[in-house]
């Protein structure tokens, strides 16, 4: 699905340089490469606070202790999406409250958000799935009526332009109260392990964000709240300093390779490619087609076939998981999540793949469907 090796081979000597220098300087916990990086990726993102942490899920974990929610406070989070955004809920005793999602670009559905805020709602978890903006103006514009906070999950979607109304424009992950994104290997700014980020735009959020994260201090050995143990790694850090260079450029060959798919797929009334969003660009973390008639397990099999890979996100909705399906009345409307489970296939896309790859992977999709 990403050929993180031949990525590697094109910035080798620049990202050997960095680990070496991190090994001769042996600053490895908070060296100086991790406040280097955090302040290059708020410059990139054009906001004052980025915090740096372990992993995109103790980001998700850390932004909802920030905000001060307490056990049987409801949160609002899509029932389409990667269980990290929610587990994080039932582990702080947090109530989850599934909303179905859009069936064209997969992200959260506007007006079922709106029906599902009761008086006991502190927060919406809009997920910017497979690599586009959930409609975040209209989700803003409902958190502040019913004084709510919004964090968004961007681990999908860095570097993805969100488009106001008035014309101005934010990156994805700086317009709710908080933002939480991944490094994991395989997204679009992938580190060489596990890392994170949040960003926050309140000065004092973020000096809570940052205690939350460093055991709950910002003095060292002096407690004031509770908290955990998430950092960045300074090795992981220097790496992704690189390849933060080379972000805009990831993004562009994406949306190359999502364009060669649409124009081989273009009218075949068997799939559906994905949609576009005016409000938002697109960075391609994904390239999702939705199957018709049933045929999407055979479609993955006869592809494995040709040694090609593909991939479900997600085969089973969040509210049919067995951790989590206390968390769902049955009264909720989830149809979509739950057709989409059974519909969508993600293609192979990453920077470095050739024609000739995708000429292979697009004539075996077309004659699966004949």
């Amino acid at each position: 699905m990403v050929d993180l090796k031949r990525q590697y081979e094109d910035i080798k000597e620049e990202i050997d340089f960095a680990i070496q220098k991190v090994i001769n300087e042996t600053a490895f916990i908070n060296g100086p490469q991790v406040k280097q990086f955090a302040q290059e990726l708020a410059t990139y993102h054009n906001i004052d606070n980025v915090v740096p942490c372990g992993n995109g899920t103790d980001g998700l974990q850390v932004a909802l202790m920030s905000l001060g929610l307490k056990p049987g406070d409801e949160v609002i989070v899509p029932a389409f999406t990667y269980v990290a955004t929610i587990e994080v809920m039932a582990l702080l005793g947090l109530k989850p409250v599934f909303v179905d999602v859009d069936e064209n670009n997969f992200n959260i559905d506007i007006e079922h958000l709106e029906a599902a805020i009761t008086k006991n709602t502190k927060c919406v978890v809009p997920v910017h799935l497979y690599g586009q903006c959930a409609n975040m103006e209209a989700i803003v514009k409902i958190a502040e009526k019913y004084n709510l906070y919004t964090v968004e999950d961007c681990a999908q979607a860095i570097g993805a332009d969100y488009y106001f109304t008035d014309n101005s424009t934010k990156k994805a992950g700086t317009i709710g109260t908080i933002g939480v994104t991944s490094f994991f290997p395989s997204k679009n700014l992938g580190c060489y392990g596990d890392g994170g980020a949040l960003f926050i735009a309140d000065d004092e959020l973020a000096g809570k964000v940052r205690m939350i994260a460093n055991h709950g201090q910002n003095k060292k050995y002096y407690h004031e709240i509770v908290g955990v143990n998430s950092r960045l790694d300074t090795l992981q850090a220097a790496i992704l300093s690189v390849k933060l260079k080379k972000l805009n450029y990831y993004i562009e060959r994406r949306n190359s390779v999502a364009a060669f798919y649409d124009e081989a797929f273009k009218g075949n009334e068997q799939l559906t490619i994905p949609a576009r969003v005016k409000y938002s660009s697109h960075v391609f973390h994904q390239y999702t087609l939705k199957i018709k008639g049933g045929k999407r397990d055979a479609l993955k099999e006869r592809l494995a076939e040709k040694g090609i890979p593909s991939m479900v996100y997600y085969p089973i909705p969040l509210h049919m998981q067995n951790a989590y399906k206390e968390f769902y009345s049955g009264k909720e409307d989830l149809g979509v999540s739950e057709a989409l489970s059974k519909e969508v296939l993600s293609l192979p896309i990453h920077t470095e793949m050739t024609d000739e790859e995708l000429e292979y992977i697009t004539s075996h999709v077309l004659k699966a469907l004949v």
